[in-house]
């Protein structure tokens, strides 16, 4: 009778223990469902400033969707960087112009009036050495040679200007500490003028480069 108990008992717990598996494979089948994301990319027909209000439109949408509150932008002259915190009003929007002297030595293109009014309305503002350029760039100016940071650069170019770039300005606000570390961001790159590029990121510093995430394409141009 003891026997019995025992062999009755253990027969229970294993029939137990299967349908705690068979629920937990049922459980763990519906989280990965859930977990896969189908969404949509807006390519633009070709690159260029005739992009940037799509691109920051798209961007918003996407950062409303993720909650994401800290935005990258790129801005050489300040006219994307004023659109940019137009529409991401009461988020938290970084603007990184070119590191000072990039074409005339001591001479920083983001106007002196055009900073105040970025910080007046509530901007930040990272100019600092380009994460893929400062000396190599200068060695290989003098040498013709491409440093390993180079062909970085290339290999992102292959998918277009702003998504260089996008990289680029996150590890540079990273490194000025403007952007948290541990937080998604969308970054926001453009082809010479205005902005085509938009991607979520997961940020890093320089010199953690490659902890760096490419999570999402908002928006890119497709032929460039």
């Amino acid at each position: 009778m003891c026997y019995a108990f025992y062999f009755k008992h253990a027969i229970s717990h294993k029939t137990h223990l299967r349908v705690h598996v068979n629920r937990y494979k049922e459980w763990a089948y519906l989280v990965c469902w859930c977990l896969r994301l189908k969404k949509s990319i807006l390519y633009f027909s070709g690159p260029g400033e005739v992009n940037t209000d799509e691109t920051l439109e798209e961007a918003k949408i996407r950062a409303d969707e993720l909650g994401i509150k800290h935005i990258v932008v790129a801005s050489t002259k300040g006219k994307t960087a004023i659109r940019a915190l137009e529409v991401f009003k009461g988020s938290s929007v970084v603007v990184v112009p070119h590191v000072t002297g990039l074409r005339e030595p001591g001479i920083q293109e983001l106007s002196n009036e055009i900073q105040e009014k970025i910080r007046s309305s509530g901007g930040k503002i990272v100019i600092a050495t380009h994460a893929f350029s400062g000396v190599n760039r200068a060695i290989q100016a003098k040498s013709d040679i491409m440093f390993p940071v180079g062909i970085v650069a290339q290999t992102l170019r292959l998918f277009g200007q702003g998504t260089k770039v996008a990289v680029e300005i996150v590890a540079m606000a990273t490194d000025a500490g403007a952007i948290p570390a541990d937080q998604d961001v969308i970054a926001i790159g453009g082809s010479g003028r205005g902005a085509d590029t938009a991607v979520v990121i997961k940020p890093a510093n320089s010199h953690r480069l490659f902890d760096m995430v490419i999570k999402e394409i908002i928006a890119k141009p497709h032929h460039f």
